[in-house]
Formats: structure tokens, C-alpha cells, sequence
């Protein structure tokens, strides 16, 4: 009954499972600058935050991709010694062939034949503020020992000059790769890896701190309330349990997604089961009945027969043709827009008995759900 108790406390004590909780309310949960959440993981990173923003030490932030890296060093930088200097963030995968130096570091007019004018480059852009090498994993091996000498003395020469120039700036290293393995493969620089990691904040996956996802949920709520112009003021119990149920392969940045979608399609000031993708409720209900969460999991099951829950099969009906009426029938987009193939989505049209607003379209969804490719359904929930 782990998850059952997980939200009877998260909510203050117990929550009917077809009762609505405001939006405010879980929003009142201790936020962290840009980042949510008072789970002991969290707090854990906050600390670590504390510790070591102060001071201008490089700091490695480790974590999966979408976990919230970038707002770990924001929160750095915030705290950190050049508080009123630029934060410049440069993508390490981004790295142009050829033009990687001078990315970096800059160059000088003329430096090549395309350099018209001299740029400064992101080591100078940061001067007085913080440089995030994000994804610093994704540097080609040429690039780190170039890197090296900078991060070592702060020392950069741009492309086609022969003047060094110092810079002042604090480092920030982020990846969502096993350096220490990438070391022993020779895939990176050892002298490297131990200069960006003198100190490390690890971040948990969301999966690690799922009693966070209803403050999450909300704080999300309110940013595309702003964003669209819209009203949300509640989201359904149901739902919530759901979404705290899920593992969330995509940590926070799939759950920003899932909110962005539910706040869009939602048709009143509420968010409930059918606004959520089929697939994440399909997946979540699987899960309950494994941990055994006995009501929680049929009060959103499939066919149980309790008047106060919402089937499975109506929430994903419902998902499904809300995405064809925005799609405007185009099964290509709702698919997208549901996150599954296109075949997968023929096969709940025709299981479903639905058109898209297009009679014809049955007739091409019992063509085409047959269709064998990675998009097949996954397992439904407990009959």
C-alpha cells in the first residue's frame, strides 16, 4: 500500500478518490528558486547548493537528461560570487566542426575567411559571471585538452591571436553521461574530468522523488496558465495519483510536457484522467496493481463498476478524440500530439469506433492498425 499512503500524506491526510485539489494549494510546498520539491533527495541538493555556491570552485551537476541540470546551476550562479555577471550556457553537442575554437574562445578579424569580425566567444562572454558547459561529455577529444588549459588558468587565446586573455568567470560543468567510465574507455580526459569535478551535485531522476510531482504539477500549471491564457484551478485526485505512479523515463522535462498538453486540451478549470496521455495512465494503473494499491488503482481502472471512478477505457477514449477534434481529424498530428504512431492510433480508433469527424477514416484505421513498428499498445490495465 506504499503508494496509497505515499498520497493520503502528500495531500494532508485522505482525499476522496473523486475530489478535486487546488492548484494553490499544492503550490504552497517550499520552492527553491526554480526548483520544486521538499523531498529528502531534494533537499539534499539544495544543501549541496548552500554549500558550495559561495565559493568560485568549479562544480560538476550530474543527473538524466530532463532532470533539471541547468536549473541547478541557475541556482548556482544566483548564489554564487558573480550574482550580477551573465550566466552563459554553451551546449557542448552543439559544437560546430571546425569552428569548435572559436566557439570557445573567439577569433579575430580575419582569423579565416569568413571572419569578417571578431567574436568573443563564450569564455568571454562569461567573463564576470558563470560559464555552464552543458553536456560537457559530448566534447570530442581534440576539444578537452584545448579545454584543459582554460578551465586550469582561466587562460584562453582566440584564433588568430597570439595574446592570451585571462578571464574571470565561475565554471559549471553539467552531463548526463559516466565520465569515470568514459575515462577508463579513454573517451575523456582524465586530467579533465578530475579538474571539473572537484566538487559534484548529483541530481535525482524524478522517479527518486515522485512525492514531488503534485508540487511539480502545480508549479507547471501555473506557468502555462500564464502562458496560454488560461484558467486551470484544480487537478483531479485521480490524476495526481496517476502521475505519482508513473516512473517518468523523461524526469521533470516529460512531465512539464504531459502538464502543457493537459492545460491546453482541458475544456474547463480542471485537469482530470482524460486530459492526460493514454499511454502514462495505461502505464501508471499497471504499476498500482503490481505495488497492490488496491482502490487507488481500480478507482481509475477498467470496467470495476464504481460509479465514483473513470475507466480506462474511457479515459483513453476521451484522449484519443479530444486529440482528433484539435488534430482536426489529421491522424498524423493527434498521434503526435498523444506521443504514439500512428498505427497505434488507428488501432484505438477502431477499437474505439472513432472518425476523427471523417466516416472514411474507419475505413483507414482498419486498414492501417495492423501495422507492425514500435508503436504498439502497451499492455492495458488490470481487467
Amino acid at each position: 500500500m506504499e503508494l496509497e499512503d505515499q498520497h493520503q500524506n502528500e495531500f494532508g491526510g485522505r482525499v476522496g478518490d473523486n475530489e478535486w485539489v487546488d492548484v494553490e494549494a499544492l503550490r504552497r510546498a517550499p520552492e527553491y528558486g526554480e526548483l520544486v520539491g521538499s523531498s529528502s533527495p531534494m533537499r539534499a541538493v539544495y544543501a549541496a547548493i548552500d554549500r558550495f555556491a559561495p565559493y568560485k570552485g568549479t562544480v560538476m551537476v550530474l543527473g538524466e537528461s530532463g532532470s533539471g541540470k541547468e536549473l541547478v546551476a541557475r541556482a548556482l550562479h544566483r548564489r554564487g560570487p558573480f550574482p550580477d555577471g551573465p550566466l552563459v550556457t554553451f551546449n557542448c553537442s552543439n559544437l560546430v566542426h571546425g569552428l569548435a575554437e572559436s566557439q570557445l574562445f573567439g577569433h579575430v578579424r580575419g582569423a579565416f575567411t569568413d571572419a569578417r569580425e571578431a567574436y568573443t566567444g563564450c569564455f568571454r562572454e562569461a567573463d564576470g559571471g558563470t560559464l555552464l558547459l552543458d553536456e560537457v561529455g559530448e566534447l570530442p577529444l581534440p576539444m578537452q585538452s584545448k579545454i584543459l588549459r582554460a578551465v586550469e588558468n582561466f587562460e584562453i587565446q582566440p584564433v588568430g591571436s597570439f595574446a592570451s586573455i585571462m578571464v574571470n568567470l565561475r565554471l559549471i560543468a553539467a552531463t548526463n553521461r559516466d565520465l569515470p567510465a568514459m575515462v577508463k574507455r579513454g573517451e575523456f580526459r582524465a586530467d579533465l574530468y578530475y579538474r571539473l569535478a572537484v566538487t559534484a551535485i548529483p541530481l535525482p531522476p524524478l522517479r527518486q522523488h515522485l512525492d514531488d510531482t503534485a508540487a511539480l504539477a502545480a508549479h507547471f500549471v501555473a506557468h502555462y496558465n500564464r502562458a496560454f491564457g488560461k484558467r486551470v484551478q484544480r487537478i483531479s485526485y485521480r490524476a495526481l495519483t496517476l502521475m505519482g505512479a508513473y516512473r517518468w523515463p523523461g524526469n521533470i522535462r516529460e512531465l512539464a510536457h504531459v502538464i502543457e498538453r493537459a492545460t491546453l486540451l482541458c475544456d474547463n478549470d480542471r485537469i482530470d484522467v482524460a486530459d492526460l496521455p493514454p499511454e502514462l495512465v495505461e502505464t501508471a494503473i499497471a504499476r498500482m496493481a503490481e505495488a497492490n494499491c488496491g482502490p487507488l488503482a481500480r478507482g481509475v481502472g477498467r470496467s470495476t463498476g464504481d460509479s465514483t471512478g473513470v475507466s480506462l477505457d474511457d479515459a483513453t477514449r476521451a484522449a484519443v478524440q479530444r486529440s482528433l477534434i484539435t488534430a482536426n481529424g489529421d491522424c498524423a498530428k493527434a498521434a503526435r500530439m498523444l506521443g504514439i504512431s500512428r498505427p497505434a492510433i488507428y488501432r484505438k480508433m477502431l477499437r474505439f469506433g472513432l472518425s476523427g469527424g471523417n466516416p472514411r477514416r474507419r475505413d483507414t484505421a482498419a486498414r492501417h492498425a495492423s501495422t507492425d513498428d514500435d508503436g504498439t499498445d502497451p499492455p492495458a490495465g488490470p481487467e
